[in-house]
């Protein structure tokens, strides 16, 4: 699954990062799914700009219910996580929320911090910080985390997300030196890497062109022909 994360080519990243909510509705199909697409516009769409517009950032208990719902259907569905997040005081979660997005950029001590509350370990806490300071951090999805050369599976650690991070911002910053429009985040390249990876496991087809085996081998007018793909967009 590591094929995208290694591509050097921004306008490879742009086709995946342009299909993402292609592959978000093609997910909302399924049954266990089907509040995905509704969830996935407020938490990607009007959440950051919640957070944004507070005087200090932060989010709110109803918020972090939600934001579990969210990260659950995108994911593993853990009905226990939700209770337990459901039983943290608003006081306590605007309290850590605040104090989390206040020790950026040190985003250890900012997981940390999220961490004190009920239900969220370092995956939650990484969505939170994400819809809060998306140029700085990335949401530690399963998808993503396959998508990373070098990282142990299904470990969940502060540790583990330090380095998960580490080179998601590493990747941003060389695609942002090679495309002039320089809007890479390392939210923005989760994203990408969640959707190719969900879209690849899932079958929905909808990067073809992105496969050598489909494409179009004339060089002059195919933007992914073979060789080129060979070269910059290895499959795992």
């Amino acid at each position: 699954m590591s094929g995208l994360f290694v591509c050097e080519e921004p306008n490879i990243w742009r086709k995946v990062y342009d299909k993402y909510w292609n592959v978000v509705e093609a997910k909302a199909q399924g049954k266990k799914h089907g509040n995905l697409l509704k969830l996935d516009k407020w938490y990607q769409e009007e959440l950051p700009v919640q957070i944004s517009s507070r005087a200090e950032k932060h989010i709110t208990l109803a918020e972090l219910v939600k934001l579990m719902q969210w990260k659950l259907t995108r994911g593993k569905f853990r009905p226990r996580l939700q209770q337990l997040v459901a039983s943290n005081s608003e006081d306590t979660v605007e309290k850590c929320s605040r104090n989390a997005f206040n020790l950026l950029p040190d985003v250890q001590a900012a997981i940390a911090e999220l961490s004190f509350l009920k239900g969220v370990g370092p995956a939650t806490a990484s969505a939170v910080l994400a819809a809060g300071a998306p140029e700085q951090t990335a949401f530690m999805s399963d998808e993503a985390m396959e998508s990373v050369p070098g990282l142990p599976p299904n470990q969940y650690t502060a540790k583990n997300y330090t380095v998960f991070l580490s080179k998601i911002v590493e990747r941003s910053k060389k695609l942002n030196k090679a495309d002039p429009q320089q809007d890479w985040t390392p939210h923005r390249l989760e994203l990408c890497l969640w959707a190719m990876t969900t879209a690849t496991k899932q079958q929905f087809r909808l990067f073809e062109e992105l496969n050598m085996k489909n494409v179009n081998t004339q060089e002059k007018t195919s933007d992914f022909d073979s060789e080129h793909i060979a070269k910059k967009l290895k499959t795992a």
